[in-house]
């Protein structure tokens, strides 16, 4: 029997999931994050990789075909010929980047997804403004790096670990406005996220028990991966990550690109995962209530019954999408005397800014919505459900999986 292993390095720990040719779940394997200095990092991450895949059992570790592995985006390395690190790597947030600003702006077309400060470009050219960069140097991004320990290939990127680098995923090539940048030897090959790199090298095959052929495959990002792992796959398909923020995610047929509203696209196939974020979600929610007054609360509500108050829940000032102001005050008042009609409000109010977000993607040319896909702790309050459905006007469905490794070992999969 064949087997495919997907790896996700997130934010809070890395996972591992083994499925087999009909996508069933065979194994599982995860490795928490511990407190540690951003210098240890590539070593904690190589102790990871290598513990995930020691610990599934030896007789389904023998039968891996595909390996395929994401990373956190914008989280990046500088390397040596031999794949050595020569600097600390450079976290997802990390926006040291913003003092190179007025370089990326000289540089590259406005509404840029690259002009960001925690853009992988903007890091490269920091590296470049600190002396750190050489023309035998590597640029990688975490999921490039990871790969390479298993594959010995270095300089090998995906196009959606590279879209924050420049990489033009239309053009399928690096843009005309990229060619004269001093760093630009050192930026990797681009490859479709799931294509076999190469076979793992012999001595990671002795080391874990993996068969010689192996295949190592081009990666992704986290936030991707948990797209594919949803379900969604047609255009119309969406996923709403209610995490401490409110992730939009549409598939959709045309291209949607605003910096307006923090709006940028994926290729996914012949397709584009577009969609935007926003301050409000579950940060607001745990700011007010624990998670069993949370779910006390939700189960007196009637999600049938519209909410009277309109609430614009954020803990900051400021948000960017559905509604770009930055100056935008939080709106939690009036403040009714039960809580369970605070709590209703706020899901109500939530709602109406996912379905604003919703409606704002296909007002740019999205693909209409079709059916949603739940991620995130949200996905479990039925009560907030009920309500979205209400507001959204299309079915909302649970994900198959609600692990990013699953669908990493779907890309490794190959279909």
């Amino acid at each position: 029997m064949n087997f495919f292993l997907g790896i996700d390095f997130g934010t809070s720990g890395a996972r591992a999931m083994v499925i087999d040719a009909q996508r069933t779940i065979q194994v599982q394997s995860q490795y928490p994050w511990v407190s540690n200095s951003t210098r240890d990092l590539p070593a904690t991450w190589q102790q990871a990789l290598l513990s995930l895949i020691e610990q599934i059992p030896q007789k389904i570790r023998r039968d891996i075909k595909a390996i395929a592995i994401d990373g956190t985006s914008s989280t990046v390395l500088l390397c040596d010929r031999w794949g050595k690190p020569v600097a600390e790597p450079l976290l997802y947030h990390d926006a040291r980047g913003l003092v190179v600003r007025e370089k990326l702006q000289a540089i590259a077309p406005p509404h840029q997804v690259v002009l960001s400060a925690t853009s992988s470009l903007a890091k490269l050219l920091w590296w470049e403004s600190e002396q750190k960069t050489a023309q035998d140097y590597y640029f990688l991004h975490q999921a490039d790096w990871l790969a390479f320990l298993l594959h010995g290939k270095l300089g090998i990127s995906d196009y959606h670990n590279a879209l924050k680098l420049g990489y033009d995923p239309q053009q399928m090539c690096y843009p005309s406005w990229m060619e004269k940048l001093v760093v630009k030897p050192i930026l990797p090959q681009v490859l479709t996220p799931g294509t076999p790199v190469s076979e793992i090298t012999g001595e990671i095959a002795d080391r874990l028990g993996l068969q010689r052929h192996c295949l190592v495959c081009a990666g992704t990002t986290d936030s991707i991966a948990a797209f594919l792992a949803s379900g969604a796959k047609l255009p119309g398909e969406a996923v709403t990550s209610l995490g401490s923020t409110l992730v939009l995610k549409l598939l959709s047929r045309h291209r949607v690109d605003n910096a307006q509203y923090g709006i940028y696209s994926h290729r996914l196939g012949d397709n584009w995962l577009t969609g935007g974020a926003s301050n409000t979600g579950g940060a607001v929610l745990r700011h007010f209530f624990t998670d069993a007054e949370l779910v006390r609360l939700s189960s007196q509500i009637d999600p049938h019954q519209e909410s009277p108050l309109d609430y614009y829940p954020l803990l900051g000032v400021g948000d960017r999408f559905p509604v770009n102001d930055p100056h935008l005050q939080p709106k939690l008042e009036p403040l009714p005397p039960q809580a369970v009609a605070f709590l209703h409000g706020l899901l109500e109010s939530m709602a109406r800014i996912e379905a604003r977000g919703y409606e704002l993607l296909q007002q740019l040319g999205a693909t209409p919505l079709t059916q949603v896909y739940t991620a995130g702790g949200g996905a479990k309050n039925p009560a907030w459900t009920a309500i979205r459905e209400r507001h959204l006007q299309v079915p909302i469905l649970p994900p198959i999986s609600s692990e990013a490794a699953y669908g990493t070992a779907i890309l490794a999969l190959g279909n």
